[in-house]
């Protein structure tokens, strides 16, 4: 190999020309992979799709009865962990499980009228559906219970079909079929393995729509807040506000607006008490139940209830009776209920997974995202059946559950426990409780769902993503938490159709004293081999895909052949395709690239491609298209390519 050093125009450089051909070195060709057996390919495919976590690896070479044991324990992971449970981590769930029940009763009650629903029956979703997850469920920290958003959807979507306040009856029994088609929809997801579908709803607009119902369950709040008797029933922030104005002359309660206000003082600072301190956690979540206590007392006392101060008046006192026979398995109401359900379901276990993850990363273990839906799904259905409404984990609970020293799903049990004697004895005294301070609870528990700090990064990180979180959040302010909740999806899979259908691609240049070949706009002193260009497309080609793929690349092709010429540069001679990120091929890219071909053969440029993965090389074997471009045109490496094609290589010496 010869070569002779030259001097550039300003004689700061110096480079070797170094002449290379094929023959001159050993290159290793692209190997094509042994050809499989049909079956055991889409068997292969099937288990990477929906057992990628190889659910049955503990089964395997065990005994008949230690399967069976292992089955109870998969369906009922109580059995497997309670083997080691102790007194020492019992103490730590009961004080878990006391704290957090504290906080669940008051909140409850109040997120049980987001749902148009009688107090009763948020204190029964937080004693039957606890205790089913605490037996199936995966998570040692979430802690079940109704939640201020699905609380809101569920509400809102059944007031659409049924007016709550004329057809209490047929509401009620809508509620309860919508409950029962959440759990079908949930269990069904995981026992089908489908849980990655919930992962197309994507994390920005998720934090938009959060953030949305936040200030839309807020301004809700006012109507009790304020102690106005005609609201709106629509959500929309101008709906509300116009609401709010009107009834301000007539409307407002000042007594009502006195307890609201110092108990809503009184839980922000004791949430900020809690956030400078880690270790008065338990400040926070005992406000609630301190705040229902003392104004319940002082409504009570001075009978400000003539006054017009709003109270809740009655709860019913019992744990919670059979609803089976009040569930729809027919009629209009049915098909309604199923949609509504369907639609809860999918919102109630996307936040109930993002919750477990969030706690299972904070302690080390994994959770089983099938397991959990399947446990979710079955406290779902079984609580529609004994007058539960849709249940799902509590950011806050599972965080003071978390705080206060929970080890395992024992602080559920606690919780529903202690829900089951408020049930049974205490009901009657939450009577005079008024309705500003469970208005005042609520305010001050949705404030966290507002993620100021997410939304700033995701705009820094990803402007797209900020269009859907702000999408998503404006929906739901502006129209409704349904719209909002459309609007977050349809940005989520717009987004993936773009990615999909419009893919990256990028020129490569050498990057200088390496025989590595990267993008020059992330490299500017990468440098172009003449009379070569280099391509890299970054996606799999698809059909979707593939006539962009072609059609951007001899975009590229058509930049360069410009500036060449107007630099009076050599022409182009060939067009290297890096395809190492390219993962799969159908066979409308195997067409696109025939046609590239085609046209490269026109302008008197041969296509060559660098590194095709397996199964690309496979498909474009089978196809023939590697006859067509000649296998001498296929590389392993970039580098091999270009010292393939190229006559001359630059190197610095």
């Amino acid at each position: 190999m010869a070569s002779t050093v030259h001097s550039n125009a300003e004689g700061k450089e110096e480079m070797d020309i170094i002449r290379s051909t094929p023959s001159d070195r050993y290159i290793p060709k692209v190997s094509v992979p042994s050809k499989q057996n049909l079956f055991k390919e889409f068997k292969n495919t099937v288990k990477e799709t929906f057992f990628a976590d190889d659910p049955l690896r503990p089964f395997k070479d065990q005994s008949k009865s230690k399967k069976f044991i292992l089955g109870v324990q998969t369906i009922f992971p109580i059995f497997e962990w309670s083997r080691d449970y102790s007194l020492k981590k019992f103490r730590g769930d009961l004080i878990a499980g006391l704290t957090i029940a504290s906080l669940c009763i008051p909140q409850d009650i109040g997120y049980s009228k987001l749902a148009n629903l009688a107090p009763q029956y948020g204190l029964y979703s937080s004693f039957v559906p606890p205790l089913i997850y605490a037996f199936m469920g995966s998570s040692r920290d979430i802690a079940i219970g109704p939640v201020a958003v699905v609380s809101l959807l569920l509400g809102t979507l059944l007031q659409n079909q049924v007016d709550h306040t004329t057809h209490p009856a047929e509401y009620l029994r809508l509620a309860f079929t919508a409950t029962f088609f959440a759990g079908i929809t949930q269990a069904t997801l995981g026992i089908l393995r489908l849980g990655f579908l919930i992962d197309f709803l994507s994390h920005a607009a998720i934090v938009g729509f959060m953030g949305g119902a936040a200030i839309t369950i807020a301004l809700q709040q006012l109507k009790g807040f304020l102690g106005i008797k005609k609201f709106t029933k629509k959500t929309d922030i101008i709906s509300v506000m116009h609401s709010v104005v009107d009834s301000a002359h007539h409307g407002w309660n000042w007594q009502t607006i006195v307890i609201g206000g110092v108990f809503l003082t009184f839980l922000l600072v004791a949430k900020f008490i809690g956030k400078k301190n880690k270790k008065l956690f338990w400040v926070p979540a005992i406000a609630p139940l301190i705040s229902v206590i003392l104004s319940t007392f002082f409504v009570y006392i001075t009978h400000a209830e003539k006054q017009g101060v709003e109270i809740v008046k009655h709860i019913e006192k019992g744990i919670s009776p059979s609803s089976f026979n009040q569930i729809y398995f027919t009629g209009e109401y049915l098909i309604k209920g199923f949609k509504i359900g369907v639609v809860a379901g999918v919102i109630a276990l996307t936040e109930a997974i993002a919750i477990g993850r969030t706690f299972a990363s904070m302690k080390d273990y994994q959770l089983d995202g099938n397991k959990e839906m399947v446990a979710l799904g079955t406290m779902n259905v079984i609580g529609s059946m004994t007058s539960c409404y849709v249940t799902t984990g509590s950011f806050s609970r599972s965080a003071v559950n978390y705080m206060a020293g929970c080890q395992t799903a024992v602080s559920n049990i606690v919780m529903s426990f202690v829900v089951f004697l408020t049930l049974m004895f205490i009901t009657p005294l939450f009577k005079y409780t008024p309705n500003a301070i469970l208005a005042a609870i609520i305010i001050s528990a949705v404030l966290n769902l507002i993620d100021f700090q997410a939304a700033i990064l995701i705009w820094k990180i990803d402007k797209f993503d900020f269009v859907a979180c702000m999408g998503a959040f404006f929906g739901v302010v502006f129209s409704s938490v349904e719209i909002g909740l459309l609007i977050a999806v349809v940005i989520s899979f717009a987004k993936i159709l773009l990615q999909v259908t419009r893919p990256r691609t990028a020129t490569l240049g050498k990057i200088p004293r390496t025989t590595v070949y990267r993008n020059i706009q992330q490299y500017p002193e990468a440098t172009k081999v003449p009379g070569v260009l280099i391509v890299r497309v970054d996606s799999a080609i698809y059909f979707s895909n593939s006539n962009y793929v072609r059609e951007r690349i001899l975009r590229w092709l058509g930049d360069e052949e410009e500036l060449l010429k107007a630099a009076d540069l050599p022409p182009i001679h060939f067009l290297i395709v890096e395809m190492s990120p390219v993962t799969d091929i159908d066979t409308s890219g195997i067409h696109a690239l025939e046609e590239l071909y085609r046209s490269l053969q026109k302008r008197d440029i041969q296509l060559v491609l660098a590194n095709p993965g397996p199964v690309v090389i496979d498909k474009l074997h089978a196809s023939k298209f590697t006859t067509l471009i000649g296998e001498d045109r296929i590389f392993l490496t970039v580098a091999d390519a270009v010292a393939a094609c190229s006559p001359k290589l630059l190197e610095e010496v």
